[in-house]
């Protein structure tokens, strides 16, 4: 269980991995996602996450478009910031064991059900 945690914990934080390698933090998460996805926790936060990149990526991809009238700059710094705060926050909240879905993330993925 407190495995469980450490490692959902660190899924989180590895959105972060992207500030210090460009690109890896795509790449690290969904990773460590597949790797363990059988496990229901881990399934549900890897879940969590991979809809937030998506999110962020669209986001992102409307963000360049309007940088032609310039509030795109605007936009791809909000979701930088909030690329930061989600991910510590949703570290922090998995640690206390607790699943806490990234505000203004599109649910591509849904949840499982566990009846």
């Amino acid at each position: 269980m407190e495995s469980n945690r450490q490692y959902v914990m660190l899924l989180h934080l590895s959105l972060l991995s992207g500030l210090v390698i460009p690109g890896i933090g795509w790449v690290v998460p969904l990773v460590m996602w597949l790797v363990k996805k059988d496990d229901p926790v881990v399934d549900r936060h890897g879940k969590i996450v991979v809809n937030w990149m998506l999110s962020a990526l669209i986001y992102s991809i409307i963000g360049a478009i309007l940088m032609v009238i310039g509030i795109g700059v605007l936009i791809l710094i909000a979701i930088g910031v909030c690329n930061l705060i989600f991910s510590i926050i949703g570290a922090i909240k998995a640690a206390d064991g607790e699943a806490w879905p990234y505000p203004l993330s599109i649910q591509f993925l849904k949840e499982r059900t566990v009846i």
